[in-house]
């Protein structure tokens, strides 16, 4: 079998879920070109707490984890089916770790189906939630999804959701598709970072701009997901799509397993927006 790609998404706003905008344009242009995965394993910035669980109940629920949005997006359903089985065969796959099997706690977060709206809008293939343990360091992620990379093989899509710079103490909710100088340069340092050597992302814990770009690990701690696999494997990551939010957000995405020349976003879908030099080879997307 082909493995199957995985991914990162910047997922930014939960409103992405219902906008019409250059990020969920290029979201769709990128869902019309994956393939249909036996399953979607998403580990999503908003599960993150003092266990690894995943979910493993047959109809996980939409879980609204936010407040003061308009009404629409409460009302919003992503009603994809779980997957125990395969939930059990994670558990047993990363082994001595321990991952809970969650059969009626969680569900479906904003970080899971505002992309997968997009991605995978009939919302037909099963989905699990793999929990983000706020009391393991920041290796101990990398470690696991190392482990995880076999599922690629199995025809799993695993999709980290978070942001690589994610502040939201310092935006500027009048400038909704600007980037601060310094959350340019982190995001641009990660995206070197990730394209020469994957295993060493925790050191973007050095750069002079991270305490700004990521002053709470639970977005950034995603993309260590898409790295360990990556780096099990031997392979770059490929910047996707390139662009910023509010000033302090980047919505930067990235793959492995999917060519970025042969995203097919049109002007039209991405706003107009240019092709980054091919040294980067993103889209430069603005809302």
């Amino acid at each position: 079998m082909t493995a199957m790609p995985a991914l990162f998404i910047g997922h930014g706003s939960p409103m992405n879920t219902l906008d019409d905008n250059a990020f969920t344009r290029s979201w769709r242009a990128l869902g019309r070109m994956l393939p249909r995965p036996r399953a979607i394993l998403c580990v999503s910035a908003h599960w993150y707490f003092g266990a690894t669980a995943i979910t493993a109940m047959p109809r996980p629920r939409t879980i609204h984890d936010f407040y003061g949005f308009p009404e629409p997006l409460f009302e919003f359903d992503y009603p994809a089916p779980g997957d125990p089985d395969l939930a059990g065969e994670i558990v047993e796959m990363v082994k001595p770790d321990w991952v809970g099997l969650d059969r009626d706690q969680w569900g479906l977060d904003h970080g899971t189906w505002s992309v997968l709206a997009h991605l995978y809008p009939e919302a037909d293939v099963p989905v699990l939630q793999l929990s983000l343990n706020a009391l393991r360091p920041l290796q101990y992620h990398l470690d696991l999804a190392r482990k995880l990379a076999t599922l690629r093989r199995m025809g799993v899509l695993v999709l980290g959701s978070g942001n690589v710079v994610h502040n939201l103490r310092m935006l500027d909710w009048q400038r909704p598709d600007m980037g601060y100088d310094w959350a340019r340069r982190f995001d641009e340092a990660a995206m070197r970072q990730l394209a020469e050597d994957p295993a060493a992302v925790l050191t973007l814990a050095d750069h002079p701009d991270h305490a700004k770009a990521v002053p709470t690990p639970d977005h950034f701690i995603p993309l260590l997901y898409l790295a360990g696999m990556a780096a099990e494997e031997g392979l770059p990551v490929d910047p996707l799509l390139q662009g910023y939010s509010m000033g302090g957000i980047s919505m930067t995405s990235y793959g492995i397993g999917v060519e970025p020349s042969s995203l097919e976003a049109t002007p039209e879908e991405v706003g107009g927006a240019a092709r980054v030099p091919q040294a980067v080879p993103a889209v430069e997307t603005n809302t």
